[in-house]
């Protein structure tokens, strides 16, 4: 099958690029970048072709298509896409910048008949995968209440540039736990309060959040999303679930599997991770839905828009100062 990446500029595009030049059954058929110069030497990484414009890469007569754009940029990248003719498409996350656009671009694939897929790896995580399953196997009983995070150190970039990102790390690293709350506790989000600031760097865009959010029936999590990790920090940042039931408590940490390099020489202290990776077995998924095949695990764009809308709606809330409900416009 015949696969596309349209922007690198997510740094994710580099293990989604691997991803498709390991599997077997995949033809890296070339990269479309807005900065000629990232995208050219990105393809020559990976031994693909550079493509000047979205059009001359989508002509080729693609199976399926990975856009890793800058946010803003979600939404013409998968319509066009859609409109090629392609099969699946896998959109990073978060799916878009405002609930219209995410819904404009689920409603794009399914007139084409394209199965739109969000970017949401952790959901494998092998941790995650033996979490839910313990969580649906009634192991704790009934859920009461998650505790997560999703920490990590501020990107910088475009990411911190609210015209293409939408927001800080609120919109950046809310989406991930949300959805896997929501795969969690088989709820939807009702309503979101949340306190969000800049502290760390000062700056206009958000790299402090603290969500509360509701699921209604006396379930609740909270979510500490913020770009908070420093310089120095020896891995990017983390993801932990603390789930709370009635019969006990799972704590999960997915991206545990780290060696610890402590280098004299070089002052630094780094981690290496040698777990499964994620962002693997997600484009291993994806590569199914564009040659065909069903892929059950992998996050659709009605998953994308439900975590969308809980980040846009923490947004809300910090600037009212209550809480906001959701579904919002």
């Amino acid at each position: 099958m015949k696969i596309g990446i349209l922007s690198v500029a997510h740094p994710h595009a580099q293990s989604y690029a691997q991803a498709v030049v390991d599997n077997p059954d995949a033809t890296f058929t070339g990269i479309y970048d807005a900065d000629a110069k990232r995208g050219q030497e990105t393809a020559a990484r990976f031994g693909t072709e550079y493509f000047a414009s979205p059009d001359d890469l989508l002509a080729g007569g693609l199976d399926g298509v990975i856009v890793a754009s800058e946010n803003v940029h979600h939404r013409r990248h998968v319509e066009a896409a859609a409109g090629a003719g392609v099969r699946a498409i896998l959109c990073e996350k978060p799916l878009a910048t405002t609930v219209a656009d995410a819904q404009a671009m689920i409603n794009a694939c399914a007139a084409a008949n394209v199965r739109l897929a969000t970017a949401f790896p952790c959901r494998y995580s092998p941790a995650f995968r033996r979490l839910l399953e313990q969580v649906r196997g009634g192991a704790i009983g009934e859920v009461l209440a998650i505790r997560g995070t999703n920490r990590g150190k501020c990107p910088f970039h475009w990411f911190v540039d609210k015209a293409l990102s939408g927001g800080g790390a609120v919109i950046d690293h809310a989406v991930h736990v949300a959805d896997l709350n929501r795969l969690l506790l088989g709820r939807e989000a009702t309503s979101v309060y949340a306190e969000i600031g800049s502290g760390f760097h000062g700056q206009e865009w958000d790299d402090t959040g603290f969500l509360s959010i509701n699921y209604g029936d006396e379930v609740f999590a909270t979510l500490d999303t913020s770009w908070s990790r420093p310089k120095t920090y020896p891995t990017w940042g983390d993801v932990t679930l603390q789930v709370v039931g009635t019969g006990g408590v799972l704590d999960a940490d997915l991206f545990a599997q780290n060696i610890t390099h402590y280098d004299d020489a070089a002052g630094t202290v780094t981690n290496s991770h040698w777990g499964s990776g994620t962002d693997a077995a997600l484009v291993a998924d994806f590569l199914r839905l564009a040659g065909g095949e069903t892929a059950p695990n992998i996050a659709t764009g009605e998953d994308g828009l439900h975590a969308l809308a809980v980040a846009l709606a923490a947004y809300h809330s910090a600037k009212a100062g209550q809480p906001v409900a959701v579904p919002m416009d």
